[in-house]
């Protein structure tokens, strides 16, 4: 019997996610990737789609958002103060700016309006509220 992912796990796969027809990210062309299941490097809702899966097994899940990237929360998008960006920042909206917390994580943002006095961020995931189409062909599976 095969090993199947489980939390701990060092898997290698490749993976294509897509939402309404659009490409987002593929790795079937380039190199796969590797991760510890549990690690916090991938979305845990999306590595909880890849528990149980086997060594070359290949699956196309269909997503909700709740399932996927969570539903999208106003609450979220924030105005700052121009002043809090570092003089001579380019700051162009769509683009992704990483905050530093006081704790050391990073808290990525897309920028959203920019004026002289203030910058609309939207801390939430780029994909949050959209439904995804997740494709994964799991390579390798290492259960050390």
């Amino acid at each position: 019997m095969s090993h199947r992912i489980q939390p701990g796990d060092r898997v290698t796969l490749h993976y294509r996610i897509a939402s309404y027809g659009q490409e987002i990210v593929d790795t079937y062309a380039d190199a796969p990737e590797t991760f510890r299941v549990g690690s916090g490097e991938i979305d845990a809702r999306l590595e909880q789609a890849l528990v149980g899966l086997a060594e070359g097994e290949r699956r196309t899940f269909e997503l909700m958002p709740w399932q996927a990237f969570g539903e999208r929360d106003e609450a979220l998008v924030q105005r700052l103060p121009r002043r809090d960006f570092p003089a001579g920042t380019e700051l162009l909206p769509q683009h992704q700016v990483d905050f530093e917390l006081p704790n050391g994580e990073v808290l990525t943002g897309t920028l959203l309006a920019v004026d002289a006095d203030a910058v609309e961020v939207d801390f939430n995931h780029p994909l949050a509220g959209l439904p995804i189409e997740f494709d994964v062909h799991i390579l390798a599976i290492d259960h050390a």
